[in-house]
């Protein structure tokens, strides 16, 4: 599939240590590339690599990709403060003995601060950088998700842009084939219509009459517009057989195309051209919407 969409959506999960990640990338249609990134404080190390990653994978779109991470308790120590508690007993038993004072507890001698120390297991920068690789590799396969979803929509927008090219060629050929663009049968009109007006008493030059249609038949000339046209059918199909993104130039084909389609229909004085011109503007208009969601 050659052309892509702007538009998709991509989720994977997955779990490195004690860190759970989720990443949530999704794509919506711009004229321009715009990577946004968001990410949990304390991995600020992924974003401009994540930035970096998107940006070679996609040519173009407003890209958003969400990070999120939930981390599991971490492991705790718990360390007694054996020459503490062995100072506390010495010192309590050089007291003198009082009928008041009662021995002292093991609860007790643990309930002193500092007797029991309880510490939490911190990262190192080593651990934060597996981490990192292990969240950065997840987006890749995000976008891997992402890019082949793109692939899918583009090809079946492909097909849709095909079929407008070759109702724009065939609308061509029949603009072409219009028997009401020969100087004879502007010459017919415009006879009809001066008798029309004036009566079919009134006698005509045939020169003279000739010479009007062939001037009429001069400025109402389309060749150069079906020309044009013809040309912008080849490029289109150039264009939608690329593995490039194409979606800026489909979009000024399609401009081009309409800016012919119009002036076809303004230098024409043949009902069935001006007809046939109209169904041109239709289908390039057509052509145009869809082209607006191409990478």
């Amino acid at each position: 599939m050659a052309l892509k969409s702007m538009t998709g959506f991509a989720r994977t999960a997955g779990l490195h240590a004690q860190w759970r990640w989720t990443w949530e990338v999704k794509a919506v249609n711009a004229k321009g590339l715009d990577v946004r990134v968001r990410v949990p404080p304390g991995f600020d190390l992924v974003e401009p690599e994540a930035r970096a990653r998107m940006s070679k994978r996609l040519g173009r779109g407003t890209c958003y990709a969400t990070l999120a991470l939930n981390r599991d308790a971490p492991a705790t120590q718990v360390r007694i403060n054996e020459p503490l508690i062995r100072s506390l007993i010495e010192t309590l038993s050089q007291l003198p003995a009082d009928g008041n004072l009662r021995p002292a507890s093991l609860d007790g001698l643990l309930a002193v601060r500092g007797v029991v120390e309880v510490t939490e297991t911190v990262d190192d920068e080593a651990a934060l950088a597996a981490a990192a690789a292990a969240v950065l590799k997840g987006l890749d396969e995000a976008l891997d998700l992402l890019v082949s979803a793109r692939s899918v929509e583009g090809g079946a927008l492909e097909v849709v842009l095909a079929t407008r090219i070759d109702a724009v060629d065939r609308l061509t050929q029949a603009a072409e084939d219009t028997p009401g663009r020969k100087a004879e049968a502007i010459r017919a009109r415009l006879q009809a219509s001066i008798e029309a007006l004036a009566g079919s008493a009134l006698a005509l030059d045939p020169a003279r009459l000739h010479q009007e249609a062939l001037m009429l038949a001069a400025k109402a000339d389309v060749r150069e517009e079906l020309d044009r046209l013809k040309t912008h059918i080849e490029a289109a199909r150039e264009l939608l057989a690329s593995d490039q993104p194409v979606g800026r130039r489909l979009d000024f084909l399609a401009q081009e195309f309409g800016r012919e389609a119009n002036t076809l229909c303004a230098k024409s004085n043949d009902p069935v051209l001006t007809r046939i011109g109209m169904e041109l503007r239709v289908e390039i208009e057509q052509f145009r919407e869809q082209v607006q969601n191409i990478e």
